[in-house]
């Protein structure tokens, strides 16, 4: 079989991905796995448990996969979640603010200190989602990012929690996102937390 149809091949490289998947706080220490995603399901836990708003927010491929992850954090997880990418309102921020504040403009007018940003880039390099960042953070909320492309990226900077998957394969970095996303959603389904 050649590598190029080697679909057990590319598994394992997926497998490998999430098993060198790094977790850094705000001030960029490095977190080991399992306080990594204690740190992410407490963040969670908190914000459901003061009844604040989770805002998803990506750009194309990362977009997909928080509006897919959208119905589980509210139907399974029981929190009040929200994307950003309803069209009218998409182009509404877009053409009156400009794409870079196309997310940054709507969180600055709906969040509050109660409320959390799950910001998501492949590439971490997306000007829209780094503007939203610093927006939740102006209204005292707090934000986790999940990126993926090189390790100095921007975005991995700037969240309380940040998630970052060592590759620059778009295919690879997105599922792996949407995979931890799904992971997080089951643990907080109100059966798991009891």
């Amino acid at each position: 079989m050649s590598d190029n149809l080697n679909f057990l091949g590319h598994a394992e490289q997926f497998k490998s991905l999430l098993e060198t998947t790094e977790f850094t706080d705000l001030q960029g220490i490095p977190l080991d796995y399992e306080r990594g995603i204690e740190k992410n399901l407490t963040m969670l836990k908190n914000l459901r448990d003061r009844a604040g708003n989770l805002f998803l927010i990506g750009n194309g491929g990362s977009a997909a996969v928080v509006s897919h992850i959208l119905t589980d954090f509210i139907n399974v997880a029981k929190i009040n979640a929200r994307t950003l990418h309803e069209p009218s309102l998409l182009s509404c921020m877009s053409n009156d603010y400009g794409y870079e504040n196309s997310f940054s403009q709507p969180i600055s007018t709906l969040a509050k200190e109660t409320d959390l940003l799950i910001a998501v880039s492949s590439s971490g390099q997306s000007k829209n989602i780094h503007n939203a960042v610093k927006s939740i953070k102006n209204a005292g909320g707090e934000a986790i990012t999940l990126s993926g492309f090189g390790q100095d990226n921007l975005l991995r900077q700037m969240g309380d929690l940040n998630i970052w998957i060592d590759s620059k394969n778009y295919g690879l970095v997105e599922i792996g996102h949407l995979f931890y996303l799904h992971y997080l959603s089951e643990h907080l389904s109100i059966k798991a937390c009891k």
